[in-house]
Formats: C-alpha cells, sequence, structure tokens
C-alpha cells in the first residue's frame, strides 16, 4: 500500500519487482486484489519470425532511437540512445537541437568506439526507417561486425523496447517536468538512465524483476519494514527504496 501510495503510476508487477529486490516474494495476483486494481501494461504483439528472431538473438542484441523533449521555450531537442535487449540496459548517447545525417553518424562512431573498447558481444542493431539514418551511419556499425537490422515501415512494435522505454520515460519523468534548455534535460535525463539501470526493476525475458545493474545471481533477504527507506529523485517524481545502512 505504501509503495502504491507514493508511486501512482506503478501497476501491480512494477511493485512486484520492488518488492522482490527489497526481498519479499508477493505474486503479482495477490498485489492486484489487494489495490483492486488491474492496470498491467499489455503484452507487445509481434510477427511470429521476428519473434523468434530476438528470441534467439537476444543476447547480442542492440536497439538505437530517437526520440524529441520540447521545452519551455518550445524549442524541439532530439535524444539519441541504445538499449541492450537482454539486459534492458539503456545509454544516452547525445542530444541535439539539429540530428543532421552528420550528427547521427559520429553519434554512431562514439557508440562503435566505446563498444570495441568493451569488448562488445553484440552482432545485431534494431533500427527503424527514420530519415536522420542513412548508409553511412549503417556503415559504421558492419564495419565493427555489428548487422543492422531495419524494422518494418511505420511498424514500431518492432523496436517496442525502445519504443517501451521511451513510453516509461514520458510517463514517469519528462511528461511531468518543465524542461527548460539542453542542459537541464541532460541532467534530467542522466538521473532518470541512473535510476533504469540500477533503482527500477524490470519484467522483461529474463530480468526476474531486476534492475539491469543489480547482481544477476544474488538473491535478497527479506529485511525488516521500518528499515526500509526511500531516495527520491528529481524532486520526488522518482523513488528508490534500499536498507538503512
Amino acid at each position: 500500500m505504501r509503495l502504491a501510495r507514493e508511486n501512482r503510476t506503478w501497476g501491480a508487477v512494477r511493485i512486484q519487482g520492488e518488492l522482490r529486490r527489497l526481498g519479499y516474494r508477493v505474486a503479482a495476483s495477490t498485489i492486484r486484489r489487494i489495490l483492486r486494481i488491474s492496470r498491467v501494461p499489455p503484452s507487445t504483439r509481434r510477427d511470429k519470425t521476428w519473434r523468434t528472431f530476438l528470441r534467439a538473438q537476444a543476447d547480442s542484441l542492440l536497439a538505437f532511437d530517437f526520440f524529441h523533449v520540447d521545452t519551455v521555450t518550445l524549442k524541439r531537442l532530439y535524444v539519441a540512445f541504445v538499449i541492450e535487449i537482454t539486459t534492458r540496459r539503456v545509454y544516452l548517447l547525445g542530444i541535439t537541437d539539429q540530428p543532421t545525417a552528420d550528427w547521427v553518424v559520429q553519434v554512431a562512431r562514439s557508440l562503435a568506439s566505446d563498444l570495441e573498447e568493451a569488448g562488445h558481444r553484440f552482432r545485431h542493431l534494431i533500427r527503424d526507417h527514420d530519415a536522420k539514418f542513412g548508409a553511412a551511419f549503417d556503415a559504421v556499425f558492419v564495419s565493427i561486425g555489428i548487422q543492422v537490422v531495419l524494422t518494418a515501415p511505420q511498424a514500431p512494435q518492432m523496436n517496442a523496447f525502445a519504443e517501451r522505454w521511451i513510453g516509461s520515460l514520458r510517463r514517469e519523468c519528462i511528461d511531468r517536468i518543465l524542461i527548460t534548455g539542453q542542459g537541464h534535460l541532460r541532467h534530467v535525463l542522466d538521473v532518470y538512465v541512473a535510476h533504469h539501470n540500477a533503482g527500477r526493476s524490470h519484467q522483461g525475458n529474463g530480468m526476474l524483476l531486476r534492475a539491469p545493474n543489480d547482481e544477476p545471481n544474488m538473491i535478497p533477504f527479506p529485511v525488516r519494514i521500518d528499515t526500509i527507506r526511500r531516495q527520491q529523485r528529481l524532486g520526488g517524481l522518482l523513488n528508490e527504496y534500499r536498507p538503512a545502512a
């Protein structure tokens, strides 16, 4: 009840994940019954062949996408990011008010360089048919052994992992804040990405209701209820729960 009261946008599975990270295993059906709600996001329906491809290649898949944010001065800013399909870990790549083809290629080169230094395991990168992409963008990834996979035209569900993250970001964060400029947006996104990667449970395939940065083989022991502390971020828009030190 406390989690539901302090986080009005959280559904039963989201609360279930937060409880699991605190050491409590509770069925989502039990949470729904207690809260008397049933607002669980519908599963994404995808073509069987595409779904089979995603399942088979998930460990080696990245998804690249853009979204835009309008500031209080009506200036539109564009944000590039990439998400790992298996872990749901997100990386912010760049923000600009002029998303030219040259800028997109430069973002791709920076990402490719970081992947090379990290000894990447990725073999495919999903992107859509946005005009900002081009042959030079694809060539950057082909040069390091990553095949670019295009989604079908006007089929956002084929890039559902990236689209879902954008939706969560908007619902939980940027639709509830007045963005004043590029520096402000960078700060807000840095905080949200850190929250997404380290402080938010996920229900994705194999995630077991963990955060992307959680230790995969560690099962936390339940902690005393009165020792659980809330850490507020972005003025209370985001909440994270930890046992008291």
